[in-house]
């Protein structure tokens, strides 16, 4: 069965940094790696995705502070945050998406940002 550990959510003063992390057990290396998020009362976004190809993409509410990173070889996704903001809180989930349709989600893990 597939795993998706996360790690690395916390509580951040607004324009700290913050670093998420998701290991899989199995191997990422053909698929596509995403970080979404779900605020109360609000359905779950996506924030970054990372394509087998190294295609990445973002929300827009995310560009430029926020960078998507993967490690084949680990099996790991990271999720680099700066310049947080109150919005970004939220619980943040690892997806997994394998080339054949399978997909898999980590427990989340949650964020706030406040001071």
């Amino acid at each position: 069965q597939v795993q998706l550990v996360e790690s690395g959510g916390g509580l951040v003063q607004p324009g700290g940094s913050l670093r998420l992390s998701c290991t899989a057990s199995v191997s990422i290396r053909l698929a596509t790696m995403g970080w979404y998020r779900q605020a109360p009362g609000k359905q779950r976004e996506l924030v970054a995705s990372f394509m087998f190809n190294n295609n990445t993409n973002y929300a827009d509410s995310v560009k430029g502070r926020f960078a998507i990173s993967r490690d084949n070889a680990k099996n790991t996704v990271d999720l680099q945050m700066n310049s947080l903001k109150s919005d970004d809180t939220a619980v943040y989930y690892c997806q997994l998406r394998q080339p054949w349709g399978n997909t898999y989600w980590g427990q989340g893990t949650q964020v706030t940002v406040s001071s």
